[in-house]
């Protein structure tokens, strides 16, 4: 296995990467899942781009810098938007078909957006189908090759340049080397690291995790997103409930039936999400209830059915009827800000290797993402750094030292992920984030000679897990997402990037 190009990852940055790839040579694309498994899968709410007839990129940088708290990288948001409306257009090439009204695209609002900007397909199964015409035009490429149930356990490194990476087929249990002339990652998120999570299992913080054992600068992990409304039903997955369904309508009920966001922020349920989850969190402290409720009763059974169908066939399915019903939600872990640090391009600190969406951290959601901004980053900068990869597609393979023995943790995932949850969650403070870096510090770990795709997983949520515990105490402010009791306002000395990498303390730059 030594194509022209690895690509560690098949969401959409993956994807549409690849194609980008592949005219200059043989891409190798890696999943250590099935080739349908991914964050990107999951993703309901929709892709947003200025592309209505009242809306221009200048609103949509606007919205997105007033989400990110101050903290966008003004140059990442401008990339994002000028060249959102042309990947959209390419997806529409590739086929991906999205919902209409009529012969126009249909534009929907969500949280934070000033305009109709968002677009949905087949209501709630935006990033399905969006990977179903990215796979589609990609698996017709023949340059390209697909490698499911692949895991990289590490990078290969030599003298600060990546030449490839070590991965373990998890169906013949065989290590391979793999060499290629650059690498792109573009492993997706890090949800699985808390308790409560609306991501799929698969995100257990690989990229990042692997990455930074390399050598590679990581970036702003303290914030992650906590999307305010999953489904919290006794024995149920915490399934998101899109926040298209607030767009849509629905409002934010306690136990007594109250509407308690009002009393929080002028925006009520279309605040911010970081604002919502806390509130609702506050709510919870207040009334010693388990979660609030989500209510589209009003909306009528067969708006909703129609409007957002896989939500409603999978809420029924644990015995909630979203249409008739109060719907239990509680905050969960979402989406990751901060990831592994790299310019405009995908470039990392690390020669060769590159990173794109939700693992890698442009600044382009700052301290908070704007809904419905996460596909669009994944095509916009999967395809940058793709071009940038180009400039690789005649350099020398090099050889690199194996690299040293994996040692795993011995904490179990689940208290790992306990401790996350209870320490580095929607409301932090300064001694329990301490407590936090100091247990996960000591956490003893050990060599394991028939690890397991398990085992390597609770290795990369342990190394998570420390770098956002580290980087959220260096963060003494609260600001987007990362919000803190004892320093509860924003301070000017901390409106610059986290910056840390292993075995280095964290930076601000």
């Amino acid at each position: 296995m030594n194509p022209d190009f690895l690509v560690v990852g098949a969401g959409v940055a993956g994807l549409r990467a690849a194609i980008e790839l592949a005219w200059a040579g043989t891409v190798l694309v890696l999943a250590k899942d099935t080739l349908s498994e991914s964050s990107s899968v999951y993703a309901q709410g929709g892709i947003a781009a200025a592309l209505s007839d009242d809306d221009d990129i200048e609103l949509h940088e606007q919205d997105t810098l007033a989400a990110g708290d101050g903290l966008c990288n003004p140059e990442a948001v401008r990339a994002l938007v000028e060249e959102g409306p042309t990947a959209i257009e390419e997806l529409i090439e590739f086929g991906a078909g999205f919902d209409r009204d009529g012969a126009r695209l249909a534009f929907a609002r969500e949280g934070a957006h000033s305009r109709n900007r968002v677009l949905h397909a087949n209501g709630d199964s935006t990033g399905k189908e969006i990977s179903r015409a990215l796979y589609a035009k990609a698996a017709s490429i023949p340059n390209i090759q697909f490698h499911s149930f692949m895991f990289v356990t590490d990078f290969l490194v030599a003298d600060g340049v990546v030449a490839g990476a070590l991965a373990v087929d998890e169906q013949s249990g065989e290590f391979e080397r793999i060499a290629a002339r650059a690498t792109l990652l573009a492993t997706g998120g890090l949800g699985r690291a808390f308790l409560e999570t609306t991501n799929p299992d698969v995100a257990t913080g690989d990229g990042v995790a692997t990455a930074w054992r390399a050598g590679a600068e990581i970036s702003d992990l303290e914030f992650v997103q906590f999307h305010p409304t999953a489904l919290h039903v006794a024995g149920a997955p915490r399934f998101l409930l899109s926040e298209a369904l607030r767009g849509e309508g629905a409002l934010l009920r306690n136990a007594a039936g109250e509407r308690f966001m009002v009393g929080y922020h002028p925006l009520a349920e279309l605040a911010p999400r970081d604002v919502v989850s806390r509130s609702i969190a506050a709510e919870l402290v207040r009334t010693g209830e388990p979660h609030v409720y989500l209510d589209l009763r009003h909306l009528g059974t067969a708006r909703v059915r129609d409007r957002f169908p896989r939500i409603y066939q999978t809420c029924l399915n644990y015995g909630v009827d979203i249409g008739r019903d109060l719907a239990p939600v509680h905050p969960a872990a979402h989406y990751a800000m901060g990831g592994v640090r790299t310019n405009l391009d995908g470039a990392t600190n690390l020669g060769r290797l590159y990173a794109a969406g939700e693992c890698a951290c442009t600044g382009v959601h700052g301290a908070n993402r704007l809904a419905s901004n996460s596909l669009l980053e994944g095509v916009v900068f999967g395809a940058r750094a793709a071009r940038a990869m180009l400039a690789h597609a005649s350099d020398a393979r090099l050889v690199a030292p194996d690299p040293a023995p994996a040692l795993f943790p011995d904490t179990p995932e689940q208290e790992l992920r306990s401790l996350m949850w209870s320490h580095c969650g929607i409301v932090r403070e300064g001694d329990s984030l301490r407590r936090a870096v100091e247990t996960l510090e000591a956490a003893p770990s050990s060599p394991k000679p028939q690890a397991s795709r398990a085992d390597y997983e609770r290795r990369n949520i342990h190394a998570v897990g420390r770098i956002i515990a580290h980087c959220a105490l260096a963060r003494q402010e609260s600001r987007g997402a990362h919000y803190r009791t004892d320093v509860p306002e924003k301070r000017a000395g901390f409106q610059r990037h986290s910056v840390t990498c292993e075995g280095a303390g964290v930076d601000f730059r």
